[in-house]
């Protein structure tokens, strides 16, 4: 946090875009003129149709790519030419739940769901409490000792949703965390995300359910044609 903010009592934004825009090489924008905030222990919404940029933009967030103009600002830092040591620190106060899961297929759901405590340097004794409870409430008490290939798709999402949650991180980046999950089993993972919220931690949900957004009262970010409209 910066001296003026101290001094003025308001707290920079998690995550700030200002006429953002973002294209792959000699391509055509997928986004254009973004701007928006995402505030210390906010939850909201992105969504919109397939191919708006909602993957884009969380990639932005999380420092995997830069924009093609425009400013991106994460945790009160600007991006733009950050060096790989300054983003290492930024990506390790985040948590994400990507599509593809990205499980390490050598570890087992208990160890790959430790993992980003193992690298925070904490001893096993000091978590593994902490690791089991929470693979229990998202269903997998049975299959903490089991490999990834042998796991359901809704088993690795189950997985990789507890792994992005256990270090209680600053932000939260989901893309469709529910959608290979049934609508029951979705709904308890939205509690999980909302208490974490309750705990601190900013969260952002992608998501195409509906269903699930009205279930919360919360802005929903909506991408179109890569602009971005707010919804409160």
């Amino acid at each position: 946090m910066t001296g003026d903010s101290l001094l003025s009592g308001v707290e920079e934004p998690v995550v700030q875009f200002e006429n953002v825009g973002m294209r792959y090489g000699l391509g055509p924008e997928v986004l254009s003129d973004v701007s928006f905030q995402i505030a210390p222990r906010s939850f909201q919404f992105l969504t919109g149709p397939s191919g708006a940029g909602k993957t884009t933009l969380l990639r932005l967030i999380l420092l995997s790519v830069r924009p093609t103009r425009g400013l991106v600002s994460v945790f009160g830092e600007e991006v733009s030419d950050i060096s790989n040591e300054a983003l290492t620190g930024l990506r390790r106060r985040m948590g994400i739940v990507f599509q593809d899961f990205r499980l390490l297929d050598h570890l087992t759901t208990y160890e790959n769901v430790a993992l980003p405590l193992r690298v925070q340097g904490r001893s096993e004794t000091s978590y593994r409490a902490e690791v089991v409870e929470l693979l229990r409430w998202v269903g997998l008490g049975e299959r903490m000792h089991v490999l990834p290939p042998l796991l359901s798709g809704g088993e690795k999402q189950r997985a990789a949703i507890a792994r992005a949650l256990i270090a209680r991180p600053d932000l939260l980046l989901a893309d469709e965390p529910t959608g290979n999950v049934d609508p029951g089993l979705g709904r308890r993972l939205l509690r999980l995300f909302i208490e974490l919220n309750r705990l601190g931690t900013s969260v952002l949900i992608a998501t195409h359910d509906f269903g699930l957004m009205d279930l919360v009262d919360a802005p929903r970010l909506v991408l179109g044609q890569g602009r971005l409209q707010i919804e409160r």
